[in-house]
């Protein structure tokens, strides 16, 4: 039985990128929804720091995590993203889930 996998990254704009780093994201949420496989795709944005953004994704398997990073939608993200932000992403293993 495949194990889901989680991914969340840590994204702080630099210095004056707040609104095209936002328009980023949002641009990202449809398409990275619509993926088979995928289960969760949300932003969140700091309380205390409006330059902080933490992306919650879930995906079935870890097939469909690497099927996301194959998409037009993830290698432009990608391929932008340093510009924008700095950013930290952990992929984790479920331990205890419900």
């Amino acid at each position: 039985m495949s194990n889901p996998v989680k991914i969340m990254a840590i994204l702080t704009a630099r210095p004056g990128k707040i609104d095209e780093l936002k328009s980023l994201l949002a641009g990202m949420v449809s398409p990275s929804r619509a993926e088979p496989g995928n289960l969760r795709w949300d932003i969140w944005q700091d309380y205390a720091n409006a330059d902080c953004f933490v992306l919650d994704e879930l995906y079935a398997d870890s097939a469909a995590a690497a099927a996301h990073r194959e998409t037009p939608h993830f290698r432009n993200y990608f391929a932008v993203i340093n510009d924008l932000a700095e950013r930290t992403a952990v992929v984790l293993n479920p331990v205890e889930i419900v």
